[in-house]
């Protein structure tokens, strides 16, 4: 079969509208069974790319920071200071609570080193 999605037995050609799946007969060289199909196809295919997530403000950019202590391996969102071993943490980067096991990750974690975000602290 070529483009065409079934014919009836009456040889009229019934075609699958790519945007809602209904069936349709074409008039000329339609490929939508309606105005409304056919703008929604034009949207989706000039659909802007996303919006780049924002960052906090210069002086907030430590409440998304996560934080490592060398010494413990323990790690802190947006706090520098390790309680446990009185010392300070080193950056590990941009992240948040993972929402699967609510422990800190951090970007880098997840894209590797060679993909990881410049640290919170630098001027993009």
């Amino acid at each position: 079969m070529t483009a065409e999605h079934s014919s009836r037995n009456d040889g009229v050609t019934v075609l699958p509208c790519p945007v809602c799946q209904g069936s349709f007969q074409p008039r000329g060289r339609a490929r939508y069974c309606s105005d409304r199909c056919r703008q929604e196809a034009f949207r989706r295919r000039h659909q802007a790319e996303a919006p780049e997530v924002p960052l906090p403000p210069k002086g907030k950019r430590r409440a998304v920071t996560v934080y490592q202590c060398d010494s413990c391996g323990e790690r802190a969102l947006g706090e520098q200071y390790c309680e446990e071993c009185r010392t300070f943490m080193r950056s590990l980067g941009r992240g948040d609570l993972c929402p699967h096991c609510d422990g800190l990750v951090a970007v880098s974690d997840l894209l590797g080193d060679d993909h990881a975000l410049p640290p919170a602290g630098a001027r993009r």
